[in-house]
Parts: C-alpha cells; structure tokens; sequence
C-alpha cells in the first residue's frame, strides 16, 4: 500500500528520546528515515535500562521502529564524503546536537543549501536560539520545570511535580514532526528548503496553555473557582497546584474504589458535568440532590464539592473500577478507570486497534511497543522492529553509488 511519506528520505542524526520519536512516526507514514549512528557504540539508549545482557534495550527499541541505521564517522574524510552525497538525495535532515556541532563538522547551513537547496533542517533544542537558557543542556524534567509544567502539578501542600508523561521529550518530537511536515509543504510552493527548529521549552508552554489562560484569570480576579482552594482556601499570585482536580470549569478527582488498600491503581477519575449532574445523582442514589437549591447549579454546588466527592466514594466502596465505569457510562458520566501499564499492555481494545503491537526484532525476539496513535482510512501504519546497529549501511551506501570494493574500503578507513 501506498505510504503518504514514502518518497521522503531523512537523515536522522538524534539520538536518546524527542529526535527519535520525531522521525519513526514519519518513518510510520512512510519516510525513509536514516538513523545515522557512532561505529561502535551508536545511540547512546541502545545500552540504556537493558533487560536482556548485550541486546538492544527497549528504549532504543520503541523509539527506533521502521527506521535504517547507518553507521558513520564524520570525522574522517570518507565520512565526510558520505554525508554529503547523504545530503544531495535526502529531503530532510533532523538533529539535538550543541550548539554549533554541526557547524564543527564542516557542515554549516550555507554549506548544506550548496550541496541540496531544498534541504529541510530539522533541529530539537533545549531553549530557543537567543534564550538566555540556551547553553543550558535540558532533558525531560528541566523541560517540564522550564516549561511551566511542574509548578502547576501536584498537590497543594507539596512541592512541584514532574509528570510521567514526556512532556518534554516525545511531546517536543510530534511537535517538531508537524514543522517538518509544515516545510515540506512550503517547499513544494517556493522550491526552496529551511531550517525548521522546536525547543523543548516551548513544546511545554504550548500544551501548559490553559495554565497561562488561568495565569491570566487569577491576574484580574484573584481566584480561581474551578480549584480545590475556592472558596476556603487562600490564593496567591501564581497558579496554585490542584491535585487531581478538573480543568476547564467541569470538577472532577481520583476516587478510591473496591480493593484501593492493595491495589495502588484501583481508582477511578469521575467528572462532576454540569449537563450530567442529573444522572450522577440517580446513578450513586441521591436523587434528592437534582433539585436541592445547595447542589442544583455548578456554583452552588462548589462549596460542596469536596462533601460530593466523598459521597460519590462511598457508593463507589463495594465496586470495582471496572464494575463502577460499567455502571456509569450508562447515565453517560464522563469517567475512567486508573490504567496502570500492565492493564494498557494487555488491554484487548488498545491490541485490536495498533496502539499496542508487538513486533520482531532480531536479537530479542518479539517486543511490545506503542504503535501509531493516529488512524487512516486509506492508509495502514506498519511497525517494523528497530534496527541492529549498522545493519543497513552497506545498503545505504550501495544506493549512493558506492561499489563492493568502495565499501570494503570505507569499512577498513573505520568511516563506517
């Protein structure tokens, strides 16, 4: 089946977690991606949180799905030569090196618009060109401190709280994927590459918006009503950190259901839905409450809203967050069970649909893995295991140009 990218090359210089997350999911639409790595030793997540004794980890694994890996030194002279016929046919080149690595190895955007004007020059950053951070290194949770992330997670009466989630990292390489898409648009209209850049900070502040939007609110009222410190609590001059609560005006918590003193996930997260509030007093057996002037309004009931939770759990006290989510979509409550990673792995549901897949790899047999979140109708996303270090550089070479005796010399030059 036709791919929507299969007649894009990249050449993937990134390594641990937002470049390469970046290039699979283009390499899942289609892409050639070219995961350039170190003879020897390559990504640096290969070896990283092994489970099985000298074989890919599974961090390389699930970040490196679909792709070719070719191994290259750019600091000899037949490396050098390589790259640059790499950079003649390819259509996209991504990096996180330091700044200025590229310019160190001779190649310089003046110089890769030489050798290919219709380049497109990916690049992940900690902190934006001109930030007063930018000679700052940042992983994960610095772009979740910077970011504005962590000072608005936790709880109250805590200290800020990075997310499990990759904010930071996997967040910033699906942001840098639409650049990248976004430019190869653009150069379909003016025929001409660019350099296209996401900082790790930024891709934060972009999902922490609504934060800003409360930032904004607290600014002119001086409270915020949708969170757990209204009406009682004080406010100070910055967003407060609101524990499990609701965002966007519908207030909802993580409650306690049937077997939560042995079971740390046996919770479920229930949404007070000003629309629902008639069903959720059916559903948990207070139908007196509909018409209850102290609850019938989201603002009247407020005041209460910790005294309503706490109701909700008790009814919640003899189920199971299966059983309790089973009850409650049938009055159409917004609600969840707590998945912990072992449920999400076996999940049949998320199994039939791709997002959880197993694939093969070479040397460790088959693995679990996240497959493409995003579903065509006319298009079907493959996943491919992760590939050997170098397994593909006579290949890649071949396909340059190079003949049987070329390579044979490129490999005792130690430039592959």
């Amino acid at each position: 089946m036709t791919k929507a990218l299969d007649d894009i090359k990249i050449i993937d210089f990134t390594h641990v977690q937002a470049g390469p997350a970046c290039t699979q999911m283009l390499a899942w639409f289609g892409a050639d991606v070219i995961k350039v790595e170190r003879p020897g030793s390559g990504d640096v997540t290969r070896s990283q949180l092994r489970d099985i004794p000298d074989v890919d980890a599974l961090y390389f694994t699930q970040l490196n799905s679909n792709k070719r890996s070719l191994t290259l030194d750019t600091k000899t002279k037949e490396g050098k030569e390589i790259l640059e016929k790499l950079i003649k046919v390819s259509d996209v080149m991504v990096e996180n090196f330091g700044p200025g690595a590229l310019d160190r190895m001779g190649f310089t955007w003046e110089r890769i618009l030489e050798l290919n004007p219709k380049m497109i020059l990916a690049s992940v950053k900690g902190f934006s060109d001109g930030h007063h951070y930018e000679d700052l290194k940042v992983y994960e949770n610095v772009a979740q401190c910077a970011g504005g992330a962590a000072s608005t997670t936790g709880f109250w009466d805590g200290p800020p709280t990075v997310s499990a989630a990759a904010l930071g990292d996997s967040n910033t390489g699906m942001h840098l994927a639409i650049g990248i898409l976004t430019a190869l648009r653009q150069r379909d209209k003016t025929g001409r590459g660019q350099k296209v850049a996401c900082s790790m900070q930024d891709a934060v502040v972009n999902l922490c918006r609504v934060k800003l939007r409360d930032q904004l609110r607290l600014d002119r009222l001086g409270y915020l009503e949708e969170y757990p410190q209204y009406p009682h609590g004080k406010f100070t001059d910055v967003v407060p950190r609101g524990g499990n609560a609701g965002g966007g005006g519908q207030p909802g918590w993580v409650l306690k259901c049937k077997g939560w003193q042995t079971d740390p996930n046996a919770y479920i997260y229930f949404t007070i839905q000003g629309q629902a509030w008639a069903p959720i007093c059916d559903a948990i057996g207070k139908p007196e409450w509909k018409n209850d002037p102290l609850y019938m309004t989201p603002k009247a009931r407020q005041p209460h809203i910790t005294e309503i939770f706490a109701t909700i759990e008790e009814w919640l006290a003899d189920k199971t967050k299966f059983e309790a989510v089973d009850i409650l979509r049938k009055f159409d409550i917004p609600c969840s069970p707590v998945m912990s990673m072992k449920e999400i792995a076996n999940d049949p549901s998320l199994r039939a649909s791709g997002t959880i897949t197993e694939v093969q790899h070479k040397e460790r047999g088959s693995y679990l893995t996240v497959g493409s979140p995003i579903k065509f109708s006319d298009m079907k996303v493959e996943i491919t295991g992760s590939p050997l270090l170098g397994e593909h550089t006579d290949e890649v070479l071949a396909e340059l140009g190079y003949s049987k005796d070329k390579i044979a010399h490129m490999h005792a030059a130690k430039a592959v």
